[in-house]
């Protein structure tokens, strides 16, 4: 083995220093030049009464043993080199450096902690109290349950938010998303509520925040996972498999809610992977499960669910086509004056074929004959349903100003309508639906002053009601709406027929900010109907911001408002101020008020008098 020839070597050359006589004010020969430094030839030893002459050269024995002590350090080293370059083949100490490696980068986390005290004063906009047992798709706004003067609710709410990955190797990774007491309201606890031990009569004397825990103090449990799903780096590209979170674009219809002050979020059961054929040029083809149906996960009977059927899943086939610089390349460009030109195409088509009804039917069996299941199985309808549903994403930005926009369209077919087994099953629906976003931003003092304009519409219809909430019972026969519905179906059907069987109302991602008030609290998303949104933000030092906006909304039909009569819904103008460190710490406050116009007056009161709202949001928050 080398390194035994090189211990070899050193030996030899410790031999041949003990041989070589040095008389005093002598020293042997130095050594030849043209010997190499990891194996030098021994020096011959001279005759023992020969006395070097002046001209030989001499040097002292203190320097002939340091010379032979490096040649003695650079021989050890080699020998170490040898081994361990030997212990690589080594499998045991092969995966020790592999665990030793994991440990240095296993875990990663990111998240943030958010609390958020509001009030909203007059969000019922000053209108008379329904009477009780008014369908939900009349109200405008949940009002206080004491009295109906009672115009101010006010609170905070909190979340914690963790993202953990867990990094398996270089190019394998488990990423999830945790929340921890997810906005959950300060105060909604109490010990005394459901605590059955009897030690507090009155909330009174609460001083104690028991954990949620669903079905007994709480709606939602404490801590709940929304997202875990694998990452794997190939040579060709990322492989992603589980339930991960959704994004496109401006977020105006895909919208993973992963901004500080988002509430929802779009999570779907996903495989997909991500390909860069060109330099710049990313495709990722997916392969998302919507909804699968029936299955033997209530019954618990095989420990593994199973999905009983094929017929009633409603699954897509999504492509991703994108032309997107990175972070980095785009800062690059900019910081140089070019232009950033970012483009892609993000198509689905999903389809189902039934569906299971709320109505029950015949006693059923799972997967394994011999465990029946003690329930009846529900009955199924034909669904025919079929979804194409493009967005396309656009984004030019240069030094002084920037330009996005994003445009989706939801076509395709319903061809049997029904929801329960009394409903007809023949009955067909058509869905048409429009929507899209404009934003320009100008840089009048670069890192300072910046101008902007927002427009944005979401197509409609002459239904009554926005249809944000289709599952919401309208006033009129069959569940339909009718005049001066607030939400509701935008389709009209009845056992007769339908006299109104298209879907035409785009709805916005709810976590797509437009405004504090009309749009994000009272309606609760975009549709049917257009905005415009000047706004402007001053930086008056690094990281505190103060800005502020005007946003004019209107409806494309004023059968679809409150009013019956009237599109025009409401002038709002909102500011605020955000500092930021950059240790996380995030601060801000917003304030919001709302000039309702006569589109929101109720129905055959042209004459009403709607009262201003207004809002007040702050945020306290940390990430890391």
């Amino acid at each position: 083995m080398p390194h035994v020839l090189l211990a070899a070597l050193l030996v030899a050359s410790s031999t041949a220093t003990a041989q070589t006589p040095v008389p005093d004010g002598g020293a042997p020969a130095a050594p030849q030049e043209s010997a190499p430094a990891e194996s030098p030839a021994p020096a011959p030893a001279a005759p023992a009464a020969a006395a070097p002459t002046p001209s030989e050269g001499s040097v002292s024995r203190e320097e002939l043993e340091q010379r032979l002590e490096a040649t003695r350090q650079e021989l050890r080293e080699d020998i170490r080199a040898q081994t361990a370059t030997q212990s690589v083949a080594n499998n045991d100490w092969q995966e020790e450096w592999t665990e030793e490696k994991r440990k240095l980068e296993l875990f990663t986390l990111d998240g943030y902690l958010r609390v958020r005290p509001t009030l909203f004063y007059k969000f019922d906009l000053g209108k008379p109290a329904l009477p009780s047992g008014t369908p939900l798709g009349r109200q405008l706004w949940t009002r206080s349950p004491r009295t109906a003067s009672e115009q101010t609710q006010a609170g905070a709410n909190m979340r914690f938010r963790l993202d953990p990955s867990f990094n398996v190797s270089e190019d394998v990774r488990i990423k999830a998303q945790v929340d921890a007491l997810d906005n959950i309201l300060l105060g909604s606890n109490p010990d005394s509520a459901y605590s059955g031990d009897g030690r507090n009569t009155f909330t009174l004397f609460s001083e104690n925040q028991s954990p949620s825990n669903s079905a007994v103090n709480a709606f939602k449990d404490s801590v709940h996972v929304r997202r875990a799903y694998g990452e794997v780096t190939t040579p060709v590209g990322i492989l992603r498999f589980g339930r991960m979170g959704s994004h496109w674009g401006l977020g105006m219809l895909r919208n993973d809610g992963n901004c500080l002050d988002c509430d929802y979020g779009d999570t779907v059961d996903r495989i997909q992977f991500v390909t860069e054929p060109f330099a710049g040029w990313y495709v990722t083809p997916m392969l998302d499960f919507n909804s699968e149906g029936l299955s033997t996960e209530k019954a618990n009977a095989l420990g593994e669910p199973v999905d009983l059927t094929q017929s009633d899943d409603a699954h897509s086939l999504v492509l991703a086509i994108a032309r997107r610089d990175t972070d980095q390349q785009q800062k690059a460009k900019l910081d140089n004056n070019q232009g950033v030109l970012n483009y892609g195409l993000y198509f689905t088509y999903r389809t189902q074929r039934y569906a299971a009804t709320t109505e029950t039917g015949v006693p059923f069996e799972d997967a394994n004959p011999s465990n029946p299941i003690n329930t009846t199985a529900p009955a199924f309808v034909p669904r025919g349903g079929t979804l194409y549903i493009p967005d396309l994403w656009f984004k030019y930005e240069e030094k002084s100003f920037r330009v996005e926009a994003e445009f989706a369209a939801q076509l395709g077919n319903i061809d049997g309508r029904a929801l329960t087994a009394n409903d007809p099953t023949t009955q067909s629906l058509r869905v048409a639906q429009f929507g899209g976003v404009l934003q320009t931003e100008f840089h009048v003092i670069p890192q300072k002053l910046h101008l902007g304009v927002e427009v944005g519409f979401a197509s409609g219809d002459k239904a009554p009601g926005f249809g944000n909430y289709p599952g919401r019972q309208g006033t009129g026969s069959d569940g339909n709406t009718a005049p001066g519905d607030v939400e509701g179906r935008q389709y009209s059907c009845d056992t007769g027929g339908c006299s109104d069987n298209a879907i035409r109302n785009f709805r916005f991602n709810r976590d797509y900010r437009v405004d504090l008030i009309l749009w994000r609290s009272i309606l609760n998303g975009v549709t049917d109907a257009f905005y415009v949104k000047p706004g402007l933000k001053y930086s008056i030092a690094e990281g505190f911001d103060v800005f502020g906006s005007v946003i004019y909304s209107q409806a494309f039909y004023a059968e679809s408002t409150p009013s019956f009569t009237s599109k025009a819904l409401g002038l709002e103008a909102d500011i605020g101020a955000r500092y930021i460190t950059e240790d996380g710490f995030v601060a801000g406050i917003d304030y919001g008020i709302l000039f309702p116009l006569d589109g929101l007056k109720d129905t055959g009161l042209p004459a009403q008098e709607l009262s201003t709202a207004h809002a007040i949001r702050g945020t306290l928050a940390i990430r890391f």
